[in-house]
């Protein structure tokens, strides 16, 4: 199956303490693949955008491994919940809330994000 390019003039906004920062253009996040970004603190963040279009952000420091490889890992479902694995050690991590689910004592940072144009 061949999918046509998206075209679209909507940007990935992220809600940071300064207000609303553009990240990239929409069209650069495939549904079920991660991107990362460099915020202006030098932080990473990992998008995510689901089948369905939803968008997510979140840390992309994996705190098992210390790496910052979130961007990479496998996104699926647990219970409804959308996660994405560690492509180091496979914790999963809830990118609605950041929950560790197999460890509840870990929690990674989520970002408010929107596609704005």
């Amino acid at each position: 199956m061949t999918l046509a390019p998206e075209t679209t003039d909507l940007k990935i906004q992220l809600q940071l303490e300064e207000g609303w920062f553009t990240v990239c253009d929409l069209n650069q996040l495939l549904p079920g693949r991660g991107v990362a970004a460099l915020l202006p603190d030098g932080r990473q963040v990992a998008l995510f955008r689901d089948r369905a279009g939803e968008l997510y952000a979140v840390d992309n420091r994996d705190p098992f491994g210390g790496a910052a490889v979130l961007s990479r890992g496998l996104t699926g479902t647990h219970q409804g919940r959308p996660f994405v694995a560690s492509p180091l050690l496979k914790q999963r991590f809830d990118l609605a809330s950041g929950q560790c689910l197999d460890d509840e004592t870990v929690r990674i940072a989520t970002y408010e994000v929107r596609a704005a144009a």
